[in-house]
């Protein structure tokens, strides 16, 4: 029985997936449930695996974009399964092909570097000279192809390597393009910034990450959890933060499911911790590190990446000491980590140097006023530097669960 395998749906909304590698070669025998294929969609990269063992007919190349329900391959279940490794047979020689005439050069064409009109239109958005390009058409007339594939001249050589190479960006990407371009255009973004004294924080951590990662399973006590902790307080005193535009409306959540921003192997990928307002200290670290393998391993799934009230993003780690970062349509609100620099700042009239890490939050102005944006990341700014007291209620055992 030939049986054909049809994408199936990564989600709701995505309608057309990318064939990214192929795992198999054609004519290959697969077992059920085998990886056979990584898929981009604009939200993840998963795997395909066969739906039944036998042997695999290929029906699409790595890198077409296919409708979700279309058929990129074929297993004929009656196949049998190869016994062994048999010696392959030793292939006739080919016979050396024979050299072909010397042709004499064409007569140079009136076509020789015309373009066409397509590839004129081309050539003149990229602001290329028809006459730096070689046409391969007929009588050396420049097609569209041409024009596509022409580079604009990168100056003078003066020795060494200048190789290029034009690769298509995975369909992940190119979603993540078009929502910043979008986040950029269609929203009325403003970023506030502050400073965060982090000797708090640095004294918990140094007295009771040990004791965290014995009783917990080897987890660590970072940041992350500390940060998510004081959005989720913030957002409750300043809601209009928890909320997005719909049209003429505004829809406000009494719930905070925070994105976080990873860097995975395709990419930026932004997975939600739910209901991030009832997790402890030690239930946000465990679901960060969790939503963090899978990023990194290619395992996660557009579930955990849909949704989401507010964003964290934490430039600090590739060591990014200011930036304004973008909005996470249609989501309304986007807190900056960054790193943590060794500062003098004037403590009680006395001058101190302390570990600070400056804030940014990004915000739509259509919706979030300046006395809210400003608000929240001062509310922010006060549970991080006084943790104890407005984080774990005056008892960080408890609040660690130590």
């Amino acid at each position: 029985m030939i049986l054909e395998m049809k994408v199936p749906s990564p989600g709701e909304s995505i309608k057309e997936v990318e064939i990214a590698t192929w795992l198999v070669k054609d004519g290959d025998y697969v077992e059920k449930d085998q990886a056979i294929a990584e898929v981009d969609s604009d939200k993840a990269t998963l795997e395909l695996p066969a739906e039944m063992s036998g042997v695999i007919t290929l029906k699409a190349e790595e890198g077409d974009t296919v409708a979700v329900g279309a058929v990129v391959c074929l297993i004929d279940t009656d196949a049998a399964k190869p016994s062994g490794s048999a010696p392959a047979a030793e292939a006739p020689k080919a016979e050396a092909p024979k050299a072909a005439p010397a042709q004499a050069p064409a007569a140079t064409s009136y076509a020789a570097g015309t373009p066409s009109p397509a590839a004129r239109k081309i050539l003149d958005e990229k602001n290329i000279a028809p006459a730096s390009v070689s046409g391969t058409g007929k009588g050396g007339r420049i097609t569209k192809d041409d024009a596509v594939n022409a580079v604009p001249s990168m100056g003078t050589p003066t020795g060494g390597s200048r190789g290029s190479e034009r690769t298509k960006l995975s369909m992940l990407r190119r979603k993540v393009a078009e929502r910043l371009v979008s986040a950029k255009n269609e929203t009325a973004m403003l970023t506030t910034f502050n400073e965060v004294n982090m000797t708090p924080i640095n004294q918990i951590r140094n007295e009771y990450k040990d004791a965290f990662k014995a009783k917990h399973g080897g987890l660590g006590l970072g940041f992350m959890s500390f940060f998510t902790k004081a959005v989720t307080r913030a957002l409750e005193l300043y809601p209009d933060v928890n909320s997005m535009m719909d049209g003429d409306y505004k829809i406000a959540y009494d719930f905070a499911d925070i994105s976080i921003a990873v860097s995975g192997p395709k990419g930026l990928m932004v997975p939600v911790v739910r209901n991030a307002e009832l997790l402890t200290f030690r239930g946000i670290e465990a679901e960060i590190k969790r939503l963090a393998l899978r990023a990194r391993d290619g395992q996660i799934t557009v579930d955990d990446m849909t949704g989401g009230t507010f964003t964290i993003t934490n430039g600090g780690v590739f060591g990014s000491m200011l930036s304004t970062p973008i909005i996470n349509p249609p989501q309304s609100g986007i807190l900056g980590m960054h790193n943590i620099i060794e500062r003098p700042i004037a403590v009680n009239g006395k001058v101190e140097i302390h570990p600070m890490m400056y804030v940014a939050l990004s915000y739509d102005h259509r919706i979030i006023d300046g006395r809210e944006s400003v608000g929240f990341l001062v509310a922010v700014k006060e549970a991080l530097e006084n943790p104890l007291e407005l984080l774990m209620n005056g008892d960080a055992k408890r609040a660690l669960e130590l």
